[in-house]
């Protein structure tokens, strides 16, 4: 198909000229979720989820606080205090414990809304007019969309989600608990070299440091990781892909006996997978060391660093306690990056890939064709073509695949038309540029101001629903009454399918290649084109068979008919006036300049 050939170098340059810097990236996605239709239920639930965290705080504040009186009376022995502080502990963990299973519903509730405005976003920009069919040309945005809008999108709002609950949830952490730690060290001193030295809030300070230096040292270590994420996301699209083209041809790929290198193709994507989990694998160890040796390490080290002024006097056992739950909660705040490390790299991978794919997705409407090829509108009810040329455009196609029409033609309602031409001229070129899809020629082409036209491509789309909403594409199949379906199959010669209606089926594979041209034409029937263009749909079918369709074709009433290819049975029954294409014996200089430009 001509189309397998399309090139724009503008699309082709993708990663370089679509790359936004992680701010960007962030600011450009923020834009997006501003103005999608879940925005508001996301707010109002981003607005709960911070009351509920405010709470949970303030009850670890008091949990914290309940520690020096319950510590104090297991150092004095006293029972009576002792049973009093459970009740209060009772009071508070029920307290803690409500509140954290609302907030993990909350959240999950807020990642369902999040990949709702996120997932609808991108498909509605996906299937723009025209935007899906330029991506699928373009070198690496147009390798599994499908990735970016089903994977990606999925784990960028759940991980948008949980690390944006738990970065505030750490800051309000830190901001209450950090006054406490400060408090209980405020007045510590030492002696040096006989002197006395004072440190306010020196457990601040140590909390700092520590998770200063965890957080630099998981940087280092982990610096890769966000690049390593985004290479497996592209690799684990590949492999998928290849299960699924191998499965949809499993037929063809039997009948040539082709299992073998199927499944060394297969075989590879895999060990190109299984490459880089193994890369990504040594990264995760690495940042292990880091993680988990100051996550053991903090077991010991607030006591560690509260002890001089617990050996000094200035602490209570109760105190003591306080204190180092304190150092807990401020340096676990502080270490949230070394944390969700891993969340982060893999976050920043899916914010990268999806954020550029939606700025590829906008940028496609601005892409320039090639040539001089225009649309002008009009207000008169025919097809008139003006000094058409239409010129390949794939890097190393030969020049003399283009096409030409010898003079202006006007195509009235009701005409029948067959355009064929010689060897060499590329007749897909046309039908494609009458559709608005083929950007590279010159001329005028003046579609009829009657919008009804239809464009029905050799290789037909027949999507996976039920059999009436197959026949209705891409109109509201609940609008037609049930006769008009029972008419179009049985005017098609389908009338055993009437049963099948609200069946749903892959009608791609259930029907023969000739019903599939049947169902097509009584497509046609229900959806009433007043203009019908068709690339050589009757190629392929037995001859009898092109006869029968091409007298079905000849019922559609009013209907001008474009005909784009040869077909003796659609000459033999609706007798069409001739069209000739001829084939460009070279590229124009237009064109010749732009490609010397380009290279």
């Amino acid at each position: 198909m001509a189309t397998e050939q399309l090139t724009i170098r503008d699309l082709d340059e993708d990663d370089q000229d679509h790359h936004l810097s992680f701010s960007e990236q962030v600011g450009f996605m923020a834009s997006a979720f501003w103005r999608t239709r879940a925005r508001d239920r996301i707010l109002a639930l981003a607005v709960t989820l911070l009351v509920i965290i405010l709470t949970t705080v303030y009850a670890q504040y008091r949990l914290n606080q309940w520690n020096v009186p319950f510590y104090n009376a297991i150092e004095r022995r006293d029972l009576d205090e002792f049973i009093v502080q459970l009740g209060v502990f009772a009071l508070i963990g029920g307290s803690l414990l409500l509140l954290n299973v609302v907030q993990t519903y909350l959240n999950q509730i807020t990642a369902l809304h999040m990949r709702e405005g996120l997932a609808r976003d991108l498909v509605d920009e996906w299937l723009k007019p025209q935007r899906a069919l330029k991506l699928l040309h373009m070198r690496t945005m147009g390798v599994n969309p499908d990735q970016r809008l089903h994977e990606d999108a999925r784990n960028l709002s759940e991980l948008t989600t949980s690390l944006a609950i738990g970065l505030v949830n750490a800051t309000i952490l830190l901001v209450s608990f950090i006054g406490v730690l400060w408090t209980i060290s405020e007045t510590f001193s030492f002696q040096f070299n006989g002197e006395r030295v004072t440190i306010p809030g020196y457990m601040v300070w140590a909390a700092l440091g520590y998770a200063g230096l965890a957080s630099f040292l998981s940087n280092i270590v982990g610096r890769r990781l966000p690049d390593l994420n985004a290479e497996r996301y592209a690799k684990e699209a590949e492999l998928r892909f290849a299960l699924m083209h191998t499965n949809e041809n499993i037929l063809a790929i039997t009948l040539a006996r082709g299992e073998d290198r199927e499944r060394d193709r297969v075989q590879n994507a895999i060990t190109v997978v299984l490459h880089v989990i193994r890369r990504l694998a040594r990264g995760y160890t690495n940042l292990t060391w880091v993680s988990a040796g100051f996550g053991w390490l903090s077991t010991v080290a607030p006591i560690l660093i509260a002890a001089p002024a617990y050996f000094a006097g200035h602490l209570t056992f109760g105190g003591l306690m306080m204190a180092v739950g304190a150092f807990n909660q401020v340096y676990g705040a502080l270490r949230w990056y070394v944390d969700n490390f891993r969340q982060i790299a893999d976050w920043k991978a899916t914010l990268m890939r999806v954020s550029t794919f939606r700025k590829v997705l906008l940028a496609l409407d601005e892409t320039p064709g090639a040539g001089d090829l225009r649309y002008p509108q009009t207000e008169q009810d025919r097809l008139v073509l003006r000094g058409v040329e239409l010129y390949t455009a794939s890097p190393g196609t030969p020049r003399n695949h283009g096409l030409r029409l010898p003079a202006d033609e006007t195509i009235l309602p009701g005409e029948h038309i067959m355009i064929n031409g010689d060897v060499g001229a590329n007749r897909r070129l046309l039908f494609e540029a009458l559709a608005g899809i083929w950007p590279w020629g010159k001329g005028e082409i003046a579609l009829p101001s009657d919008g009804r036209i239809v464009f029905v491509p050799q290789q037909g789309y027949l999507p996976h629903t039920r059999l009436r909403d197959v026949l209705a594409y891409p109109l509201d199949s609940a609008l037609m009454d049930e006769d008009r379906f029972r008419t179009a199959l049985e005017r098609v010669g389908l009338s055993p399918l009437v049963a099948a209606l609200d069946l749903t089926e892959r009608w791609d594979r259930k029907l023969s290649e000739e019903d599939q041209a049947r169902l097509r034409l009584a497509n046609l029937f229900l959806i009433e084109p007043r203009w019908l263009v068709l690339d050589d749909i009757l190629e392929g079918l037995e001859a009898d068979v092109q006869l029968e369709l091409a007298a079905t074709l000849a019922e559609l009433d009013n209907a001008a008919i474009i005909y784009i290819g040869r077909c003796e049975a659609f000459d033999s029954v609706l007798k069409p006036r001739q069209l000739h294409l001829q084939p460009l014996a070279a590229a124009s200089p237009m064109i010749m300049r732009d490609r010397q430009g380009r290279s």
